[in-house]
């Protein structure tokens, strides 16, 4: 959270009618004795403190003869602004506060034509900011995630560029079940280049596929981190399994060959290329251990296109571990391959190898 700022500058007063100018600087003496307080004393008497001369500026405001004077608009702002932050205890209040500084604060920068309540009014915004900010964490707390999201919102559309903000939003959206919430806010982080890009487009995609069941929405979001992030192989790999569910075996296997046409040498499209076909070789598999035991032929028929996708997928698995030899999840494929093969002697070297890898 920004530094809590309720400090002003110095506030000339002009010359009115007594009771006009008394009003005023009734509020400017609240003002002056809350700062000089330091909030060292306890919440209850600041905010008596504050409401007290908040209660001046009403009046001052109220009067024909004061009513366009910055200087009680501009105490106004900070008061106001400051109750806001400070009232934990009644979010009613606080928020009803904070609409009194924003018109109070519209105001002031309209009455102010030489500027010189610019650092009070920008004060007065980094207590509105602030005080939005902590009654999102204290929802969030109360795991009302709903009201958390609704209001990290609100300070998105305040300040359209705070990335923190939109992240909040995100995870208070995903925590309500708002998906679509969530992902347009993850999103939002990387469109404005914040932190941590790649994963938060994991976590959008896998919101896509899981929680929305859009392979199609998942799909774009893909295609808009590869943009990003050339060939990562979680994209491209997520992007695989997008292919293969929906039996889009071709454009994987296109897509692939592509990467691997680029870098030859890369192992993980590999291993990946030699998904595509042993994942079909266990769909097939599936579709087999539902038939009648009494269909013999059309049993004999199913494994034979199981072997021959297995098969086609051996060669991919053997480039992708020449490639790299220390990638535990080939060697797995590979032992899970050579075991339907009963091929021991293979299945015992590759079985034998990752049990080493996996001890270091």
């Amino acid at each position: 959270m920004k530094k809590l700022i309720l400090s002003v500058g110095v506030m000339s007063l002009s010359i009115f009618a007594y009771a006009q100018k008394s009003e005023v600087a009734e509020a400017k003496k609240s003002w002056d004795l809350f700062q000089a307080m330091n909030q060292a004393q306890d919440l209850q008497k600041n905010l008596a403190g504050l409401n007290k001369g908040l209660t001046h500026t009403d009046a001052a405001i109220a009067h024909e003869k004061t009513k366009n004077a910055v200087e009680p608009w501009s105490y106004r702002a900070s008061m106001a602004s400051a109750i806001a932050l400070l009232d934990t205890t009644s979010e009613a209040n606080s928020i009803a506060k904070q609409k009194i500084a924003e018109e109070a604060i519209l105001k002031t920068e309209e009455l102010d034509k030489k500027g010189e309540h610019k650092d009070a009014m920008a004060n007065a915004k980094i207590n509105i900011a602030n005080a939005i900010q902590a009654r999102g964490i204290r929802a969030y707390n109360k795991k009302d995630y709903a009201t958390a999201f609704k209001i990290f919102t609100e300070i998105t559309e305040k300040n359209p560029t705070d990335t923190s903000m939109y992240l909040n939003a995100g995870v208070a959206a995903k925590q309500a079940q708002n998906y679509a919430g969530a992902v347009k806010n993850f999103k939002k982080v990387v469109e404005l280049n914040g932190p941590d890009a790649k994963n938060l487009l994991l976590e959008a995609i896998n919101i896509e596929l899981v929680n929305l069941k859009d392979t199609t929405a998942g799909l774009a979001t893909i295609e808009q981190a590869l943009k990003k992030f050339p060939d990562d192989p979680d994209f491209v790999g997520t992007q695989t399994d997008i292919y293969i569910v929906r039996g889009e075996i071709e454009k994987s296997q296109e897509s692939l060959g592509k990467l691997i046409a680029k870098d030859p040498n890369k192992a993980i499209y590999h291993f990946l290329l030699g998904e595509t076909y042993y994942k079909q070789a266990l769909s097939v598999q599936n579709e087999r251990q539902k038939l009648d035991p009494k269909k013999v032929k059309e049993y004999n028929a199913l494994t034979a296109k199981m072997t021959a996708l297995i098969d086609k997928s051996l060669p991919f698995y053997k480039k992708a571990y020449d490639l790299d030899p220390k990638a535990t999840h080939t060697l797995e494929a590979l032992k899970q391959i050579y075991a339907f093969k009963n091929d021991t002697k293979s299945y015992e070297e590759a079985k034998k190898l990752l049990d080493a890898l996996q001890k270091q």
